[in-house]
């Protein structure tokens, strides 16, 4: 496991709200995993982006209408259920850690009981899917993706538990495996969880974008500041870090679309995605 102070994840980690929509994309088996699949026009696999959800995993509808932005906008994209069937219920984003707004509503005995819940449910679950499972079953999934033919280039985005997972595909192949396993060629990363600093951060070694919202508790204004300067310090590396004012831990994926300066924030977060895609995940065939 990466070296380093690693940034716990809390229940702000699970505030937000479904958004509304329909997915547009298909179901398929990739490598052994099911997968959501969500095709741009034409359905080329040349610049191909591969999600890391969050912990609500690769059936939880927001993810699949971002995945959606994705291929309009020319990537063919992979939602995978890298949690192999054991992401955490949608019902615990809405009855254990409601919207913000919501919370101010909640009785004592509420708060208490959501205080003893989160903590007793996510424990055993971080556990089960720890770094030494998790990561090499992305990482093979990303050497799929490489195979697959008519695929080129291939990007990572990642929100919250699977920000970290991505940035660590940053880092480029696993040399120390035979194969070089995983490993891709632009990573963006929204509100990621769980991160050790320095060390999910020292090898980056591919385009990294990174989108931190200043409200959230698992990126305090300091730990911002050490990733700041430690990716000043890689002028080899293209990145980016964007902060986005009075947004929580969540913000790009479940914000409150009731909120117009929630919604807005997460566009902005989807647009840096996308723009740093086009600009980075470029194909030897275009």
């Amino acid at each position: 496991m990466s070296e380093g102070k690693s940034i716990g994840m809390s229940s702000c980690c699970l505030s937000g709200a479904l958004h509304e929509g329909k997915p547009t994309g298909r179901v398929d088996n990739i490598g052994g995993l099911d997968t959501y699949i969500s095709e741009p026009k034409g359905g080329s696999k040349t610049k191909s982006v591969i999600f890391i959800s969050d912990i609500f995993g690769w059936e939880f509808p927001n993810t699949r209408l971002l995945a959606d932005q994705y291929a309009l906008a020319g990537f063919y994209t992979y939602l995978p259920d890298f949690h192999e069937g054991d992401s955490l219920p949608i019902s615990f984003l809405q009855n254990v850690e409601p919207p913000l707004k919501k919370q101010e509503q909640l009785s004592v005995i509420e708060k208490a009981t959501n205080a003893a819940v989160v903590p007793s449910t996510l424990g055993p679950w971080l556990v089960k899917h720890r770094e030494a499972v998790s990561k090499p079953l992305i990482d093979g999934f990303v050497n799929t993706v490489r195979m697959i033919p008519g695929t080129d280039v291939v990007g990572a985005v990642g929100f919250c538990w699977g920000g970290r997972y991505a940035i660590l595909q940053a880092h480029g192949p696993n040399l120390a495996t035979p194969g070089e396993i995983g490993g891709v060629d632009a990573v963006f990363a929204a509100h990621p969880s769980l991160v050790a600093v320095p060390g999910d951060f020292d090898p980056v070694s591919r385009p990294l974008s990174l989108a931190f919202g200043t409200k959230d508790s698992l990126l305090d204004e300091g730990t911002r500041g050490k990733i700041v300067d430690l990716m000043a310090g890689k002028k080899e590396v293209k990145h980016e870090i964007r902060l986005y004012e009075e947004q929580v831990h969540g913000f790009a994926l479940r914000s409150d679309w009731s909120s117009e300066k929630d919604k807005k924030a997460m566009d902005e977060a989807t647009r840096q995605g996308i723009e740093w895609m086009e600009k980075y995940l470029r194909s030897g065939k275009e």
